[in-house]
């Protein structure tokens, strides 16, 4: 889900199996057991619902190893079973035609692994949730820089229609936006006759995707105002991406939540802005509502949360953005425009348009983009290269549209 988890879940992990310590080197556990990692969520939504498995290990950068030799399924109050099915890599999905979340029931995650350890979460009530009631944007400034700077951008809000006695609260976002190179690559270079021709597949236009990876949380305490109004969702400097110069799109998930699992989240924030670091502070336990049946003591890391769930989008052209008086987002590119003459030498045979095509395509890594004539004789004047990524834009994206797309501009 968020890609936050796997640098948390490590952090957590060490800090459940180290007691406090200050040497600067990566201590080896005796006895280190790793730790199952337990990533799912299921809604009211009509789709398939995912349950991700994976385990520790005691390398401070080691990475989270996939369990995909289990056996997970989710048992209902009403004692219907429903088994997940394997997807590889750790994956493991709910049929949408056979399963749904329904508001009101209360969902049991059951888990046995390959070596015969059973591991089941606690009953899980799935609540309402209250409809979104708008996304939108406005001009706004964050600090930098250990507050030192000002960044100007946009923030994008939230506000909620009433809840049913919500008191907890968690976001999710998915953002797309349509980004295009600077230089796309529009001509070949024919190295088997030094011929130039029209490239006939150019990547000039693409889209990128991006799933949030903060938590976002909220509680509602006594004598507080219980519709959500102007919740930051997300803070964009325009100068740092390159999402708003043309369209930009985000779809925002709100999930009502237990205290239980406010707590697991407020947690597991305090982790992840504590930079990941297992020695600035005290450690303490993330408590997940996921154990071991057999063996209570062993720890489970994760969460299996149940939610019914509301979803608004926005979609924000340039045209939008231009009047704020924003500072605009420049590609980090080069164009570099080279003929035999610049590499001319008093000695040695003279340097040919394949010799320029290879110093550049052949032996580095640029892309060869299009050729500069002279006006006069329609001679061949410059070839122009930059790197791959400013000329494809599939190397940072995809070219192929979103359903959902529209474009406003």
């Amino acid at each position: 889900m968020l890609k936050l988890w796997p640098r948390s879940i490590l952090t957590l992990a060490a800090i459940i199996v180290l007691c406090t310590c200050i040497d600067p080197y990566t201590p080896k556990i005796k006895g280190y057991t790793s730790l199952l990692v337990v990533d799912g969520l299921i809604t009211d939504a009509n789709s398939s619902y995912t349950v991700k498995l994976s385990r520790t290990f005691q390398e401070e950068n080691s990475v989270l190893i996939n369990v995909s030799d289990a056996i997970v399924f989710i048992t209902d109050n009403a004692g219907i079973n429903t088994y997940l099915k394997n997807k590889d890599n750790g994956i493991y999905k709910t049929d949408s035609l056979e399963f749904n979340g329904t508001i009101g029931k209360t969902y049991i995650l059951h888990i046995v692994t390959n070596e015969g350890e059973e591991y089941e979460s606690e009953p899980c009530l799935m609540q309402s949730v209250p409809d979104i009631d708008s996304i939108y944007f406005a001009k706004d400034q964050q600090l930098t820089n250990n507050g030192s700077q000002i960044q100007d951008g946009v923030s994008i809000y939230l506000d909620s229609k009433e809840g049913d006695n919500n008191q907890y609260y968690r976001w999710a976002f998915d953002e797309t936006w349509k980004f295009k190179v600077p230089d796309p690559k529009k001509y070949d270079f024919n190295v088997a006759d030094s011929t130039i021709i029209p490239f006939t597949d150019v990547k000039e236009f693409c889209w990128k995707n991006r799933k949030s990876d903060g938590v976002l949380i909220r509680a509602i305490h006594p004598g507080e105002p219980t519709r959500i109004v102007k919740e930051p969702i997300f803070f964009i400097a325009p100068d740092q991406s390159d999402r708003l110069l043309i369209q930009y799109s985000i779809l925002v998930s709100q999930y009502s939540i237990s205290k239980r699992e406010y707590d697991f989240w407020n947690d597991m924030k305090q982790v992840n802005e504590n930079g990941g670091d297992i020695f600035a502070k005290q450690p303490f336990t993330v408590i997940s509502n996921i154990r071991n049946i057999h063996n209570p003591e062993v720890k489970v890391l994760g969460y299996f949360q149940v939610s019914a769930v509301k979803q608004k989008r926005i979609n924000i052209p340039f045209s939008a953005i231009v009047g704020l008086n924003l500072p605009y987002y420049h590609y980090p590119c080069v164009r570099v425009l080279r003929s035999p003459v610049d590499f001319k030498t008093q000695f040695g045979p003279a340097v040919t348009w394949y010799d320029v095509y290879s110093i550049f395509c052949i032996t580095s890594t640029y892309a060869f983009v299009e050729p500069l004539y002279y006006p006069a004789t329609n001679e061949l004047a410059k070839m122009v290269f930059t790197k791959p990524e400013c000329a494809n834009c599939e190397l940072t994206g995809t070219s192929s549209k979103p359903d959902f797309w529209v474009d406003l501009n």
